[in-house]
């Protein structure tokens, strides 16, 4: 089949990741279930290989042969664009085509906290946007992006691996840097951008030490910085930033980190009701009381304090589950395969003003 037809295809069916392989039919992953696309024949070796030559260029082919690994964007005729990755598997490529949608969604439409407007309005910090690979960090960058370019004027540099979305200026001047076609890496990236004049940095992932260390100090000296980490809740988050470092260098870590924390905003998509997926939030925000259990290396008492700042804006990912159950926009089964307290999210639920919940036997046993 033409790429052009398989690409239609992610479109017309709502995917959100195309997956080709030799010796098998093309995949796509709709709701966040694999679908194999069964009425479509098996694919060669030269079928697949045909398709990676028709989206990379020759630089492109040569970096693959080189290191075996390649990631790039593509678009389709301004229908939309996909985030590429190809590796090499028993001798062959193997292709992921992720959709990136041309419309940027905007805070609202994607039913994200409304306390990402206050937070990509501040003038400096840090602000963690986590989550597992494919949980929509992206998405929830490139919206708040978008509310910044809508209602402040600033200087906007974007780091990506690859760009994603694209922002045409409106408010703000927004560059955007592409790994491998316009810098060599993101550490060398950041420390350049901090010398153009930037007043936001947005990072597509912070990887390593070096990047973090100069996202702290980015932060530190008055610029705000937005990047994303692959952890699974608030207090690994924290956790993992710190622990990155040797032990020698802990302790400074620890008190940078304090004062620069603005947020950790880790996300998961969860199933709606109604058909597609929704993203839910746990939300931890840099106040007093989280800078000072930061600084003094108490990092288990995090938790408590998501629960306890809710009017503030802060919850945790129970807490966020209770509420759409509540609402019925996600079913109780659904949650409950989510949340780290099964027992507690019934109590949740049921003081947001749901009724008798019925368990299935499923639930029952978690």
């Amino acid at each position: 089949m033409e790429l052009d037809k398989l690409l239609t295809l992610v479109l017309e069916k709502k995917a959100s990741d195309l997956h080709l392989d030799v010796g098998s039919c093309p995949v796509l992953r709709i709701n966040g279930l694999l679908v194999p696309q069964d009425n479509i024949p098996v694919f060669t070796r030269q079928d697949v290989q045909t398709i990676f030559e028709r989206v990379t260029t020759m630089e492109q082919r040569e970096e693959f042969q080189k290191e075996m690994e390649l990631d790039f964007a593509y678009s389709f005729f301004g229908l939309a664009r996909f985030r590429v990755n190809v590796l090499r598997q028993r001798g062959t490529p193997s292709l992921a085509f992720r959709l990136v949608p041309i419309k940027i969604s905007t805070i609202d439409e994607l039913e994200l906290p409304q306390i990402c407007k206050k937070l990509i309005l501040k003038k400096s910090g840090l602000i963690l946007v986590t989550g597992s690979s494919g949980a929509g960090k992206s998405t929830t960058q490139s919206a708040m992006i978008d509310y910044l370019n809508q209602n402040a004027r600033r200087h906007v540099i974007t780091i990506e691996d690859p760009i994603e979305f694209i922002h045409a200026n409106k408010k703000c001047v927004i560059v955007q840097r592409d790994l491998g076609d316009d810098t060599k890496s993101f550490d060398t990236a950041l420390v350049h951008a901090l010398r153009h004049d930037p007043d936001v940095i947005v990072l597509g992932e912070m990887r390593d030490l070096d990047t973090i260390s100069t996202a702290l100090r980015a932060a530190e000296t008055g610029h705000l910085v937005i990047g994303t980490l692959h952890t699974t809740d608030c207090v690994r988050t924290i956790n993992r930033v710190i622990d990155m470092f040797p032990p020698a260098q802990q302790h400074q870590i620890r008190q940078q980190l304090a004062e620069t924390i603005e947020a950790v905003l880790s996300q998961i998509l969860v199933n709606r009701t109604s058909g597609g997926r929704i993203g839910v939030f746990e939300v931890l925000l840099g106040t007093d009381g989280v800078k000072n259990v930061i600084r003094e290396s108490k990092n288990h008492e995090l938790y408590s304090l998501m629960q306890l700042g809710a009017q503030l804006g802060m919850r945790t990912m129970d807490d966020s589950l209770g509420e759409l159950v509540g609402r019925c926009v996600i079913t109780f089964e659904e949650a409950v395969t989510r949340c780290l307290h099964p027992d507690q999210l019934r109590k949740v639920y049921e003081s947001s003003g749901g009724k008798d919940i019925v368990l299935t036997s499923s639930a029952r046993k978690n």
